[in-house]
């Protein structure tokens, strides 16, 4: 790494903050939405988690990379995050576990990253405004001349297409009780292996598989996955729910979640700066307040749930945005969180057995 500030890290409101870079010193100009994320632990998840595709995470807690990367905690092997940006960066890990260090990773995949920063002042100013574009430079790029690159780079509008499996693939368990097809708009891996722990054979397709495919491979239910990007930008993947609706027991995760109630004629609201990290959610139905793990920008509008047949199962405790829905007589049900725990805690993996019920009902 070196040893003098030679990066920095310029908002479209003409903040500019000074660092010093890590991971692929080799990305430069690289322009994304800028985002913080609340977790203590789980760097690794979140830089293999694909909904982070095209932006820059701001990891509040203070220490990044001092426990390394393992093989087996990855949450997708593509790794497709714009880039990170943190208080202090450790290259000398302590854990048993580990097989390469955070920047060795990100140099793999060509990932830029800042440290050295006052990330409390870019939280801050992240929290206040809101997300933001911004762009990773060097010290020698004028204000003026990153502005003008941020204003002439477009918004990516085909993260999901990016991100998602370009074939099928399949994980098979012993006496395996359900058959489960997981449509891929950016799926985290944790979500497979929970289905597969639970007595699950799963099929993982592309997003843009269809309707008629997705029978034709008998499924006992279908998970529309989490992922990146705008969900009004996916469209097959809407036109595919529509199909299936009331045919299997159906369980939308983040992105899935936005997309089964836009596939009902719904609408979903842009959040100031995202929920990314630890959230309280409260469930509608019995009252109880559970721990989540969240990275979304996205909430569903509470009021045109109207006429949709769905209604509200979860709200957040902090700003009462809807974190998830039912629709119990078509076996649906779609949350805003990650009940698989990656990184997170795990209050909330009973929605799964939620799902295998539905699809044991429908049997």
């Amino acid at each position: 790494m070196e040893n003098k500030m030679n990066i920095k890290l310029v908002l479209e409101d003409g903040s500019e903050f000074y660092g010093y870079s890590f991971g692929d010193d080799s990305i430069r100009d690289r322009v994304c939405t800028v985002v913080f994320n609340t977790s203590m632990v789980g760097y690794q998840e979140i830089v293999s988690d694909p909904a982070y595709t095209d932006q820059f995470v701001v990891m509040t807690y203070t220490l990044i990379g001092n426990y390394g990367m393992t093989e087996e905690d990855y949450e997708s092997k593509s790794l497709s995050i714009g880039g990170l940006i943190v208080r202090e960066y450790n290259d000398q890990p302590s854990n048993f576990r580990y097989t390469k260090t955070l920047e060795e990773v990100m140099c793999e995949h060509h990932i830029p990253g800042i440290w050295g920063i006052d990330t409390r002042m870019l939280t801050r100013k992240l929290r206040d405004k809101g997300s933001m574009r911004g762009i990773l430079t060097s010290t020698f790029t004028t204000k003026e001349s990153a502005l003008a690159m941020i204003r002439v780079t477009p918004v990516p509008t085909d993260a999901v297409a990016r991100v998602s499996s370009k074939k099928r693939w399949y994980t098979r368990t012993a006496n395996a009780k359900h058959h489960v097809v997981a449509v891929d708009c950016g799926m985290k891996t944790n979500i497979v292996r929970t289905l597969t722990a639970k007595g699950c054979n799963v099929t993982v397709v592309p997003y843009n598989t269809t309707a008629a495919q997705i029978e034709a491979l008998n499924p006992d239910g279908v998970i529309i996955s989490s992922g990146p990007g705008c969900p009004t930008d996916a469209g097959e993947v809407m036109a595919t729910i529509k199909e299936l609706w009331g045919k299997y027991p159906m369980f939308g995760i983040g992105l899935g979640c936005q997309l089964i109630c836009l596939s009902k004629g719904a609408t979903v609201d842009t959040l100031p700066h995202g929920h990314r990290g630890g959230y309280p959610v409260r469930c509608c139905e019995d009252g109880k307040i559970t721990s989540t793990a969240q990275n979304h920008a996205y909430a569903v509008n509470r009021d045109s749930l109207a006429g949709t047949g769905l209604t509200v199962l979860y709200e957040n405790v902090t700003d009462l945005s809807v974190e998830g829905v039912i629709d119990a007589e078509s076996n649906v049900i779609g949350v805003q969180f990650a009940p698989e725990s990656a990184p997170g805690p795990q209050d909330n993996y009973a929605l799964f057995d939620r799902f295998i019920s539905m699809m044991k009902e429908d049997n």
